[in-house]
């Protein structure tokens, strides 16, 4: 992302807000309060964008219960965040509870990287074997779903969202690189079709 017509340097200039959760019995508005801190505090450090992204895809449990209703970024337009549109569409394995195993927790297991052994517990528990000592984790994965067939896939393309931790009128305006007649989103997609 680039701001005020200069490239941010990556991890110190622009950073990727990559989870944003917040407890149901926070009051209304909590949301937009927090991230306008966030932005100040990141500000002072030198950080002048962040990227966001926000889910828009409903999912629900193998016995058919809705789990996450599909979020389209509403607390990023609220903090002024420009809607950059969807992201390049990818296939996500569904844990039976609804929970997404994605590419990056694959990539714990293959590299043995922290957080790896929850991982792994996640397909054991769906009926994968246990890794043979001194097994290679990438074929112990690639066999692992067969093992556990109750994972299903499903399509999916995230809300992107180019924040600026500037004031919000100065730091709307020196968002580049973003399609500005591009509409914030107002309601989630529609659920993925039964397999």
């Amino acid at each position: 992302m680039a701001v005020s017509g200069a490239q941010n340097r990556p991890f110190s200039q622009s950073v990727e807000c990559s989870r944003f959760v917040l407890l149901p019995e926070c009051p209304g508005n909590s949301e937009s309060w927090f991230l306008s801190r966030c932005f100040r505090a990141l500000l002072s450090d030198g950080v002048r964008g962040v990227v966001s992204f926000a889910d828009p895809v409903p999912r629900r449990t193998a016995s058919g219960v809705l789990v996450m209703p599909g979020h389209v970024g509403t607390i990023y337009a609220a903090t002024n965040a420009v809607y950059a549109g969807r992201a390049t569409a990818r296939t996500v394995k569904l844990l039976p509870d609804g929970t997404v195993f994605n590419e990056r927790t694959a990539q714990k297991i293959r590299r043995q990287e922290q957080g790896h052994q929850y991982a792994q517990e996640q397909l054991i528990a769906l009926g994968a074997p246990r890794p043979r000592p001194g097994c290679d984790p990438a074929i112990w994965l690639r066999e692992a779903p067969r093992s556990a067939p109750a994972m299903s896939a499903t399509a999916a393309r995230i809300a992107t969202y180019s924040g600026s931790a500037e004031p919000a009128a100065s730091g709307r305006r020196s968002i580049s690189a973003c399609p500005p007649d591009t509409q914030y989103p107002k309601c989630p997609d529609p659920e993925p079709a039964a397999p």
